[in-house]
């Protein structure tokens, strides 16, 4: 059965034996991706709006697989995540597993690098090289200088990252 909700993709988490740690930054980076989402209703039609949000919700699930890698660094998490959610039946999700942390490529959607960016704007990371890939998208979308998108969103990125600490709070 496909998860269709972040609250079903917590609580699938929890059901594979992810740690409550694990399934808060989950919950945290799904949070930062809401509010950047909302934010940008005006380029909606341009990305797939569930996607992002069950892709936040799911993008480290590997890391249950390779617990180290919660408090360190690594990149083992990344396709054990993405086999195990192709294992479950959730093969369209799996990607973001991958994508979050291989974002720097032309042919990554757009949907994933939103994930990407909630995953470093819900501690407060600012990322240049990442908010610009995802303006040059937005720009394109609407058919305007990336000038232009840039002064639109970028009040919404550090909206979105100034709310970094008191979610970090929330991590434990």
């Amino acid at each position: 059965m496909p998860i269709t909700t972040v609250d079903e993709a917590l609580a699938w988490l929890l059901s594979v034996g992810a740690p409550p740690r694990l399934v808060q930054h989950h919950a945290l980076v799904a949070e930062a991706a809401a509010e950047l989402l909302d934010s940008l209703e005006a380029w909606g039609s341009a990305f797939d709006s569930k996607s992002v949000l069950l892709g936040a919700a799911l993008h480290d699930a590997g890391k249950l697989l390779h617990p180290g890698e919660m408090n360190g660094p690594g990149h083992r998490h990344e396709r054990a995540g993405h086999d195990l959610l192709r294992t479950h039946g959730q093969g369209s999700l799996a990607r973001f597993c991958l994508s979050h942390a291989d974002w720097d490529r032309d042919d990554v959607p757009l949907e994933d690098l939103l994930v990407a960016l909630a995953d470093k704007l819900w501690k407060g990371k600012r990322v240049a090289a990442l908010e610009r890939r995802v303006v040059s998208r937005l720009a394109a979308v609407r058919d305007e200088e990336e000038w232009t998108t840039y002064a639109a969103i970028d009040p919404v990125f550090e909206r979105v990252a100034a709310r970094g600490d008191e979610r970090l709070g929330r991590s434990w």
